[in-house]
């Protein structure tokens, strides 16, 4: 180590006051009117040797933040035993505020399949002490992995009971699959209000994502786990696709948007990826669970072309059968069929956003109406994707998503109006955190059933998460759900179990014994 670095490197640990001649910004340990980790810790993309741990300081989190135009070193230690005595690795980040003072550390040289707890300080003001876990190593005999995978947590309709008693829950690590946050204020009957009106800079993202994270049950659940995570379109705008906005904004105007969106779900997120404001994010990337499981995360909304029907449920136009209308992108696309070959995992899991299965809203013999914001609308990149699996001959395929407020177990079939065609993969479709599925849809769904009897289940009108379970035997998805989002002290119950067998495409479905 040069003798420059040496001393800056000894000053941060000392906390004492530097001026970096690399940096115009200077360090420095500023006075705090609050503690600045109100926005709690979080670990995530746990691999077998290293774990992301993350913070925020924001000791004022609803007005920016309250730190000043200063860089802020952030001492952190990661140790084997939750009274971080046992230190195993530990080291000082700067928290820059181009980066809205977050703290991303890739913590490295870690024991695999092994259970660690991390804490961070700045001056005198420490965070809370929170778990996480590593991944088995690749390859290597694993009896059981255990997950939970949820999604939709908007904050206007109801409270995150359901995050009160995932943090209770034994698993390896949670899976979020997008709206984190929603971009939208108003609305009627909200349980809670959003501060602020619609995002649209980088301060009201970051404004908004501050509210979010100041939930005290959110922050438990993070604690608790390490969570891979992906964004699905309220982390920006409703229903956009790639530069493509849900109303009239300018392509340079949603431009400007997008990218902010984009860096403030950096900023508040513990994911591992390099970033820079000026840099787009790329989220896919996959995950290896010893010589059980692979998993794969996508992307579904930076990549696709726009709806090619418009939004909402409508009669497919011709557009939707086009090869050039996309979900991922030909480099995703490309990437997911390499991983997918690759992979030597007996359980091959698709983590996405929106419904894969089709599903036929009117069940009159030649008619047809379909969700186009879901892969409905992508004729020919589910196709793809289906053909490939089978054709492949891809072990055990599951695909988990989320997006519709809703709980659904589908067949993903090579003809969805054949039902004697092959059974290619199984889909579990879990529902909210929080937000609530259009009850006028409901009757209209059950009511088609009769012309979509690949789906083995559904139902809309209770929230939660699914908790999954995976053997070298079987693949089991537990739907567990909440009395009420309107109840902080809401209970929880399994509303329904389905089972995967090894080797058996389809899901079966588990009696609930009382």
């Amino acid at each position: 180590m040069k003798r420059r670095d040496f001393l800056i490197t000894t000053l941060l640990s000392s906390g004492l006051i530097i001026s970096d001649p690399l940096n115009t910004q200077a360090a420095s340990i500023p006075e705090f009117s609050n503690s600045p980790f109100t926005l709690g810790v979080a670990s995530g993309d746990p691999l077998s040797d290293r774990v992301i741990i993350w913070t925020r300081l924001a000791p004022d989190p609803l007005k920016g933040g309250g730190i000043p135009n200063i860089s802020v070193p952030v001492e952190w230690k990661m140790a084997k035993d939750p009274k971080m005595t046992k230190i195993v690795r530990q080291g000082t980040f700067m928290a820059i505020p181009e980066l809205g003072h977050s703290v991303h550390v890739d913590v490295t040289e870690l024991e695999a399949n092994q259970v660690y707890w991390y804490q961070f300080q700045v001056g005198d003001y420490k965070s809370a002490i929170a778990r996480t876990k590593t991944l088995p190593n690749p390859n290597t005999s694993v009896d059981k992995i255990s997950f939970a995978f949820a999604s939709c947590q908007d904050w206007q309709n109801g409270y995150y009971v359901a995050h009160k008693h995932l943090a209770r829950e034994d698993l390896d690590f949670v899976v979020f699959l997008g709206d984190y946050i929603y971009e939208r204020s108003g609305g009627q009957n909200a349980v809670r209000r959003h501060q602020g009106k619609d995002c649209l800079t980088l301060e009201d993202y970051r404004n908004r994502y501050a509210q979010y994270k100041s939930d005290p049950n959110l922050q438990a659940s993070h604690h608790r786990f390490p969570w891979i995570m992906t964004w699905d379109d309220h982390e920006v705008d409703n229903n956009y696709a790639d530069l493509t906005p849900e109303d009239n904004q300018s392509v340079e105007a949603f431009q400007a948007r997008r990218k902010a969106a984009y860096q403030a779900y950096y900023e508040h997120t513990p994911i591992r990826v390099s970033f820079q404001p000026e840099e787009e994010i790329t989220l896919y990337r996959s995950f290896e669970l010893g010589n059980l499981g692979k998993l794969m995360i996508l992307d579904t909304r930076q990549y696709r072309s726009d709806q090619p029907c418009g939004d909402g449920a409508k009669p497919r136009c011709q557009e939707a059968t086009s090869d050039t209308a996309t979900v991922l992108g030909t480099a995703q696309e490309q990437w997911l069929q390499s991983q997918l070959s690759n992979s030597s995992a007996s359980w091959n899991i698709i983590a996405q956003q929106i419904m894969m299965a089709q599903y036929d809203l009117d069940p009159r013999p030649d008619q047809g109406l379909f969700n186009m914001d879901q892969w409905d609308g992508y004729l020919a990149s589910r196709r793809r994707l289906l053909n490939f699996l089978h054709n492949n001959q891809i072990s055990n395929p599951i695909v988990i998503s989320g997006d519709i407020h809703s709980s659904w177990v589908n067949d993903l079939k090579l003809d969805f109006d054949d039902p004697r065609s092959p059974t290619v993969a199984t889909e579990f479709v879990g529902t909210a955190i929080s937000s609530q599925f259009p009850q006028q849809y409901i009757g209209p769904i059950k009511l088609a059933r009769i012309v979509n009897r690949h789906v083995k289940f559904f139902e809309g009108t209770k929230q939660g998460y699914v908790r999954c379970t995976i053997t070298s035997d079987y693949f089991k998805s537990d739907y567990q759900v909440v009395s009420s989002v309107s109840d902080p002290d809401a209970s929880l119950d399994t509303l329904q179990s389905f089972m995967v067998k090894n080797g058996q495409l389809g899901a079966q479905n588990i009696p609930l014994t009382k």
